[in-house]
């Protein structure tokens, strides 16, 4: 929370030892071996054919590899990735590409490097998300929930999911090799290595990332800076987009919308607007400021946030919920007190950075460190160190509040008419000839729909102890005088 005076900087090569975060090479390993595992495992465990989670795993005395396989779908290995889905998915990196490049943009600079000198950034993803929105808009009124589009996500989603990840792996190894080409520690394009990507274990480096801002020319494109043109594009707005592939998605099995995956489709989409519009505060971010790009910023921006954060509206996609006027109050007041707190947090913050004279912010009490930064210690930064990430994770809880007791079975009325008999009602038929039922299920779905929230919970108390341990390393006892000012990390008297 600066701003910040222009002060010495000691040479690079007097850095201190970084260290490994996220265990190190172990942690590493796993989370670049596992995380890709555990979105197939949400994509097929809670899916269109049989049921969420799948009914086989309601029995695990009776479990059989042969029997889940059927129940998920699975169509074998080469399944997992098509022609179709490969070209379709690059196709959709071309235009963001293309929007990038020839858009209207804003350029500013960035922080002072450690090596000093500023980089300049190209920024326009709000304006590149208007354009395919209207694209996507246009696509829908003319042909309907059938467009190509949102047909084509709903029938190739595995194939969509396997490019995105192995593109993650491949970036990750192309910066990685790119990054022994840097001059350390004063490079003459202004390049250099994160403080803590060059501990000298290969898996380590590749996966927390070597280079800090890694940036490639290619022809027609110019010059991109590979970190911040995957910090919000096209992962955020994919999101979105699959977001808004679900509505069409249930219009297709139910002739209808409900107003639970409106809700959620129009909170997040809210979100992903506002950071896209937001786009120069990723200046003054940790992923920008301090860590490299490697596998973890690639895998979290292309794969993790759009496939993960979009289950919940997958979810409604087969199993409408409606809320009703009461439960959308509800809800709706979760996200805005979340979007309150977050915004007006991240207000006060940039305000107080850009203009410290600002009338909105010139009353905050704040104390000078050695560095040359203040740091606030009233308003909302006064109230805990990382208040931002209260709000949030009070808009977590809304996007998986909708789905309410979730877990449904599909089943076919044919077969299964005493089952579907005795629901209480309490089932939809759908455009296929199938009952969708919450039958012994209802529950058990709430492992997928609300893993977000706790997932983003422990992501949060993690980010937060980062952004402590670096803190702590830049400010030394100035943060320790901080700490006893401000003495709540995120929630004010709890945490």
């Amino acid at each position: 929370m600066p701003p910040k005076r222009k002060v010495s900087r000691p040479p690079p090569a007097a850095e201190e030892p970084h260290g490994y975060e996220f265990f190190g090479p172990p942690g590493a390993f796993v989370i670049s071996t596992f995380l890709p595992i555990i979105c197939y495992a949400f994509a097929f465990l809670c899916n269109d054919t049989t049921g969420c989670p799948a009914p086989s795993l309601l029995h695990p005395s009776t479990l059989t590899l042969d029997k889940l396989k059927q129940e998920v779908g699975w169509a074998g290995w080469s399944g997992l990735v098509t022609w179709k889905a490969a070209l379709g998915t690059f196709g959709y990196y071309l235009l963001s590409l293309t929007l990038h490049t020839f858009l209207p943009a804003d350029e500013p600079e960035g922080t002072e490097l450690r090596s000093g000198g500023r980089l300049k950034y190209r920024f326009n993803a709000f304006y590149s998300a208007i354009f395919t929105a209207t694209i996507l808009i246009a696509g829908t009124v003319v042909e309907g929930a059938e467009f190509g589009v949102w047909t084509f996500i709903s029938e190739n989603f595995i194939g969509i999911l396997t490019t995105n990840i192995l593109i993650s792996y491949a970036l990750a190894t192309y910066v990685y090799i790119l990054s022994f080409s840097v001059k350390h520690p004063k490079d003459p394009s202004k390049r250099e290595l994160a403080a803590g990507g060059h501990s000298g274990n290969l898996l380590y480096d590749w996966f927390i990332g070597r280079e800090l801002n890694p940036r490639i020319t290619l022809p027609i494109f110019g010059e991109v800076d590979i970190k911040s043109f995957n910090e919000l594009r096209p992962g955020m707005l994919g999101w979105v987009i699959l977001d808004f592939a679900s509505i069409m998605a249930q219009y297709r099995n139910f002739g209808k919308v409900t107003d639970s995956i409106i809700l959620i489709t129009v909170a997040q989409s809210v979100y992903t607007f506002d950071s896209l519009y937001m786009e120069p505060a990723i200046l003054t971010t940790m992923d920008i400021i301090t860590d490299g790009f490697g596998f973890m910023l690639a895998f979290g921006d292309l794969v993790w946030v759009p496939f993960t954060y979009s289950i919940q509206t997958r979810y409604l996609a087969n199993y409408p919920v409606e809320l009703g006027w009461q439960g959308l109050a509800l809800v709706f007041s979760v996200q805005a007190s979340g979007y309150y707190i977050f915004r007006s947090v991240n207000n006060e913050k940039n305000r107080f950075r850009t203009n410290p004279d600002d009338p909105r912010v010139s009353h905050l009490k704040y104390i000078e460190t050695a560095a040359g930064s203040r740091l606030l210690v009233s308003g909302w930064w006064g109230m805990a160190r990382h208040i931002n990430y209260l709000g949030d994770w009070f808009m977590s809880w809304s996007y998986c509040l909708p789905t309410a007791f979730a877990g449904y079975m599909i089943l076919n009325a044919a077969e299964h008419p005493v089952t579907v008999a005795q629901t209480d009602a309490v089932f939809f038929k759908n455009n296929y000839g199938k009952y969708v039922v919450p039958g012994e299920a209802k529950g058990w779905g709430m492992i997928f729909t609300y893993f977000f929230m706790v997932y983003f919970a422990v992501l949060l108390v993690h980010r937060e102890r980062r952004d402590e341990d670096k803190c702590r390393r830049k400010y030394g006892k100035d943060w320790d005088r901080y700490c006893e000012l401000v003495p709540y990390r995120i929630i004010p008297y709890i945490y």
